[in-house]
């Protein structure tokens, strides 16, 4: 029997947390489509002013699950990575 690729269980587990964070807001679907926006907004943002800059992130499936799973920090997370490692 195949087990869970740990990439998919990581973003189980971060679905988890989400949802659990905007569960103790008053309003927890307005607080999770929040979160979805502004790490959508903050993921665009970025790749607008990459000619500025210099950095960009690339827009694939994990920097879209991080963007909209964790939202702002999530973004800022991929960032300091993009920086640190190139």
């Amino acid at each position: 029997m195949m087990g869970l690729h740990p990439l998919a269980a990581a973003l189980a587990v971060l679905i988890v947390l989400t949802a659990l964070a905007a569960a103790r807001h008053k309003h927890p679907i307005r607080a999770g489509l929040a979160s979805v926006l502004s790490g959508i907004g903050a993921l665009g943002a970025v790749n607008l002013l990459a000619p500025f800059t210099g950095v960009s992130l690339a827009l694939n499936g994990l920097s879209w699950a991080f963007s909209v799973l964790l939202g702002i920090p999530g973004v800022i997370c991929l960032l300091l990575l993009r920086v640190l490692f190139g």
